[in-house]
């Protein structure tokens, strides 16, 4: 089922490409099994490396004796940190700028010192897989440990401000007097929440190859970002930048896991260059849970103070959150509250507990998934207590501007999302007294909540060509990580350029490609698209200034009017020609342009405007009263996310997050073994995801609205808005099904259970 939307045609051309629902370009090769992903690049003479992990998580290594791996059958090199190629000290915990954290070095077995629990401890490289597995398990390693910190909760009191928070938003906020207007609220909520360690588990692993040619090296990985790979890893292995290609052409999803360079790339690249042959090195499933980040566990307090009419007054969200002791992290988890809901007296601060784990990474939506998870569900919490509806209550707070910046937003359709999906859902069915809608034994019950992201733009350049027959080719080093880039860049040159889609060859995912910001944060598709958008409008200037002066074009001197590019075709007033025909006459060696748009924050518009997109989620559950079963029965999204540049792609983006809502709210949870510092259940057998049994019926609307503010596409980020607030609204919809409010989620049947026989007479 196609989602709804309005429809925008190209007030360029009038083609309408953009927008339409066309089926992914690279599905063909998808599907036949001709996409090539990161570990199945063949290249001949090819060893297999494994990943040994140390067995602690805090100490140093006494002794480590490779010498029987070294002599198993096809083992070729046993690397320690006895025989590791030097690489540059990976430095301080907290770098001085944001960017210096993709490009910093990240050294790996340069130490006897072990951080975290799993840390690479050691390399076997064998002429197959296999063997060098196996011969892993033949190094003994003897070491000294340290009693490691881990429990968050019981180390609140250590908690300390951090410079910055993710992205180098500032770690506090605080308007007007916050602590007096709670006080003096005469409705007000005071709830604290816990949210899990997760893991972002994408389909395909991470996973290299590292092939030397003299002192250039080449690696095939699978990576988000290939200018950041490219920095970290010359910073790593200590060479220019220019030595080193990064070819990531297909990505199994990478959901923030793969924006920096992890084990697996360093290891293989220092082990081709000592062999001198090709090396691949992939992580295992349960490898990759200690050495490709995670969303750290967080403890949320939030305050909302309200007038008796539900205009809040006071609004505070502090966020205690765990970070590594080796590299700090801190998600934005309360930002975006500073625009979501207009309040005078207003206070958000982060705080960071250091444990002894591995780095926390971004994840799809890092800050808002968490964070509006428990703000959201305080919101519900605050209708209740006035006995609002709770859509009401959010209509009754919506701002007029942004309520911390104080300047105007570019576009805001919160509201309308919020009464369109009211309206589509059924909201007016809900029982505002939980445990009185009944199906049998099932407890059925409704819950909603808005969602909110700023949008961002990354600075990108895109080079586009074509040649004498009339084929467009574009290139630039973004990546496709499932979400359709290649699709939705085709259709922008498409359309820019007049032609069929069939006539545009996209290539992208190799560093040797124009820099991108890449693909994370949601800035993917409309950075690339906007380079790309003025790629080819700087193209149709150079096809028209050499059409004008050509001999042989049949548009010699037509100067002064605007040209039309459609339909294959150039038509100038009464004049028209085929591209294909015109480009052979005038430039039969071809024609190119570049095109770029500077990062947002280096924008006009990005300061004069607050930038968003919006959405709203509802969700209907039922609970079983008697076994505390909750099934998701269904779910709708409504979202407003400016232009909207393929409604399919689009949709199945929004998909995927509301399915990560689901997990967030009802399963998802990395258990963290306290006296070990090891995550005990690090597999996808025993890490519960939604499965299609989980994910019922799901409907997703898009309110269409150019926003000419944010680029020159009108459009706005929204892979990760399907996240944000989609797992509050289930939570809201299991308490109004069955009374029980949960505050530590995921919501287990253990939570849930003991307060359900008061409520399911």
């Amino acid at each position: 089922m196609m989602p709804e939307t309005t429809k925008h045609r190209s007030p360029e051309t009038g083609t309408g490409l953009v927008g339409q629902p066309i089926a992914r370009v690279d599905g063909p090769l998808k599907v036949t099994g001709r996409a090539t992903y990161a570990y199945e690049h063949v290249m001949n003479e090819a060893a297999y490396g494994y990943i040994l992990g140390a067995a602690i998580a805090k100490g140093r290594i006494v002794e480590i004796d490779g010498a029987e791996a070294a002599r198993a059958p096809g083992v070729l090199h046993v690397m320690t940190h006895q025989n590791a190629p030097a690489q540059p000290e990976f430095g301080p915990a907290v770098t001085p700028t944001v960017p210096e954290v993709f490009a910093r070095a990240r050294p790996m077995l340069n130490s006897d010192r072990v951080r975290f629990y799993d840390e690479p401890v050691a390399l076997v490289v064998a002429e197959t897989f296999e063997a060098a597995r196996a011969a892993a398990g033949l190094i003994r390693v003897r070491y000294e440990e340290e009693r490691g910190v881990f429990d968050l909760p019981a180390r609140l009191a250590d908690a300390y401000a951090p410079r910055r928070t993710n992205a180098g938003f500032e770690t506090d906020s605080a308007i007007g007097d916050f602590d007096g207007a709670f006080a003096a609220a005469p409705v007000k909520v005071d709830a604290t929440y816990r949210t899990p360690y997760e893991h972002h588990n994408p389909m395909e692993p991470h996973a290299t190859l590292a092939v030397w040619s003299g002192d250039e090296v080449t690696i095939y990985t699978s990576a988000q970002t290939l200018a950041n790979f490219r920095a970290g890893l010359a910073s790593t292995l200590d060479i220019p930048p220019e030595r080193v290609r990064i070819v990531s052409p297909f990505i199994g999803g990478g959901f923030g896991s793969k924006l920096i360079v992890h084990a697996d790339s360093v290891l293989a690249a220092l082990a081709a260059r000592v062999l001198s042959r090709p090396v691949k090195v992939a992580l295992t499933r349960q490898q990759m849970f200690a050495n490709a980040g995670h969303r750290a566990e967080m403890v949320q307090q939030v305050r909302l103070g309200a007038d008796r009419d539900g205009r809040l007054t006071s609004m505070g969200h502090d966020v205690w959150s765990a970070t590594s002791g080796l590299e700090e992290y801190c998600e934005q988890t309360a930002v975006f509250a500073r625009s979501l809901y207009a309040a005078p007296n207003r206070l958000t601060r982060h705080r960071l507990v250091p444990v002894d784990l591995n780095r926390g990474e971004w994840m799809r939506s890092p800050g808002e998934a968490p964070g509006m998870l428990a703000f959201e569900c305080a919101v519900d919490e605050l209708a209740e207590r006035l006995g609002l509806d709770p859509i009401e209550l959010r209509i009754r707070n919506e701002p007029t501007e942004d309520p911390e910046r104080g300047v105007p937003f570019s576009t805001r359709n919160l509201v309308a999302c919020m009464q369109e999906g009211a309206r589509r859902f059924g909201w007016e069915r809900r029982n505002p007294t939980p445990g009185r809608i009944r199906e049998g034994r099932k407890l059925i019950g409704y819950g909603m909540a808005a969602a909110i992201r700023p949008n961002y733009i990354g600075a990108t350049t895109a080079r586009v060509a074509i040649d004498a027959n009339g084929r467009v080719t574009a290139h630039l080093d973004m990546t496709d990580i499932g979400t359709g880039t290649y699709t939705i860049l085709t259709q922008v040159a498409a359309e820019s350029l007049g032609v069929p889609i069939a006539a545009v060859k996209v290539e992208l995912g190799d560093s040797r490609f124009p820099r991108t910001a890449g693909s994370g944060g949601s800035w993917g598709a409309a950075s690339a698209g906007s380079a790309l958008h003025h790629a080819c409008n700087a193209l149709k200037e150079r096809i028209m200034e050499a059409a004008r002066s050509s001999d042989r074009s049949p548009l010699r001197g037509a100067n002064g009017a605007e040209p039309v590019f459609v339909g294959g075709e150039v038509r100038v007033v009464d004049r028209s020609v085929s591209l294909a025909d015109l480009i052979g006459r005038i430039a039969p060696d071809g024609l190119e342009a570049t095109g770029s748009v500077a990062a947002a924050r280096d924008t006009e518009g990005y300061r004069a405007y607050s930038q968003h997109s919006y959405g709203a989620h509802f969700a209907e559950v039922a609970v079983d009263s008697d076994t505390g079963e909750i099934r998701m029965r269904r779910m709708l999204s409504v979202i407003g996310a400016g232009r909207i540049l393929n409604a399919r792609t689009a949709r199945s983006q929004i998909l995927g997050g509301m399915t990560w809502g689901i997990g967030a709210a009802l399963m998802e949870e990395t258990v963290l073994d306290p006296r070990y510092g090891h995550f005990v259940n690090h597999d996808l057998a025993e890490y519960h995801v939604p499965v299609n049994g989980d994910v019922a019926e799901m409907e997703v609307v898009f309110l269409e609205e150019y926003d000419e503010k944010a680029n020159p596409l009108g459009a706005k980020g929204l892979g990760e808005l399907g996240v944000c607030g989609s797992g509050a609204a289930i939570a809201n919809a299991v308490y109004n099904a069955s009374g029980v409010r949960v505050h530590e989620f995921p919501i287990t049947l253990d939570k849930l259970l003991p307060g359900l026989p008061a409520t399911a007479i």
